[in-house]
């Protein structure tokens, strides 16, 4: 399975599709409708199942943030 979005790309932060809010998603929540750009990425196994881990750079700033594939879409300019 490969990653869906590639380092250097464009993407927006979006609010996740999970009912469940934990303190990671309020977190996040400050950044819904940023863009910015992918710097890195990885993937993990916890089982069967292939997860991806995107570090984006917000372009208002320095900050990186940490998110999963399902909390980014790539940018339409």
């Amino acid at each position: 399975m490969a990653a869906r979005f590639k380092k250097g790309q464009r993407v927006t932060i979006i609010p996740t599709k999970s009912q469940s809010t934990s303190p990671r998603d309020a977190d996040l929540e400050s950044y819904i409708g940023h863009s910015g750009k992918i710097v890195d990425y990885y993937w993990i196994r916890p089982g069967k199942e292939i997860f991806f881990i995107y570090t984006v750079q917000i372009e208002d700033g320095e900050k990186e943030i940490v998110v999963h594939e399902d909390e980014i879409e790539a940018h339409l300019a």
